[in-house]
């Protein structure tokens, strides 16, 4: 079985990112992407930080944006404590780590998505997962730190038996669509609403993109469903052109 992306979106300090390092490979999770470091990469503090887990900075990878980084993903995974209005299935770290490994048994690409240290990850991150990974922690003080989140997770999805729900192995029979074409659809719708003049007044037009974004992503698009979508988007453009 692969191994799931542990995507650490725009990580402050190297600290933490070092931590981050040694809980997963306390776990054996050796996958780390990082989207747009604040301090830049590599850092010598992540790698103090690490000690002993340096293999797993070593093979990190680099991105600009969380879409770059869940380009491959098949399904994404969002950390946050505050859902924030965003309509999302909402799993503990339990739940969404058998989902990811009967994903990962039928070859699919998962990720896991960890916000910033300052405040988590926005809501255009979130937009972009299928769903939302929330612990049941003190609502009076939910922050995580970013290594301790991470522990979480790794720990889930180390503890896991072979044992998946049919439910949950029907989910993994799936052919989802990529993030990438996930992505190049909603490209592809907002070029064509816009040009229909959907997006009014002009004021709102960030929000209800983010909404047509979210959507995308909370839906399990198939690769099928995908280009129905996209055949349907180029045959009314056609109509409209011959009208």
């Amino acid at each position: 079985m692969s191994q799931p992306a542990f995507i650490l979106v725009r990580p402050q300090m190297g600290e933490n990112i070092g931590a981050a390092a040694r809980a997963m490979l306390n776990f054996g999770q050796q996958r780390m992407r990082l989207v747009d470091p604040r301090d830049g990469w590599p850092n010598p503090k992540a790698a103090a930080m690490a000690s002993g887990a340096g293999r797993v900075l070593d093979g990190a990878g680099l991105f600009g944006s969380v879409a770059e980084a869940i380009a491959d993903c098949h399904y994404v995974f969002a950390t946050t404590a505050r859902p924030r209005g965003i309509t999302k299935p909402v799993l503990t770290p339990e739940r969404a780590m058998e989902q990811a490994r009967a994903l990962m048994a039928e070859g699919k690409t998962v990720g896991v998505m960890f916000g910033p240290e300052r405040a988590g990850l926005e809501n255009e991150d979130v937009a972009l997962a299928n769903a939302i990974i929330s612990v049941p922690v003190n609502p009076d003080f939910a922050s995580l730190n970013l290594g301790q989140c991470v522990l979480l997770v790794a720990y889930e999805l180390g503890r896991q038996g072979s044992e998946v729900a049919p439910e949950v192995m029907a989910l993994a029979n799936t052919d989802f669509a990529e993030g990438i074409e996930i992505e190049k659809l909603g490209d592809h719708f907002e070029e064509d609403l816009e040009a229909a003049g959907f997006f009014f007044p002009p004021q709102k037009a960030p929000g209800m993109k983010l909404n047509l974004r979210n959507m995308w992503a909370r839906l399990p698009l198939t690769r099928a469903d995908v280009q129905t979508l996209h055949g349907m988007l180029r045959q009314i453009a056609r109509a409209r052109r011959r009208d």
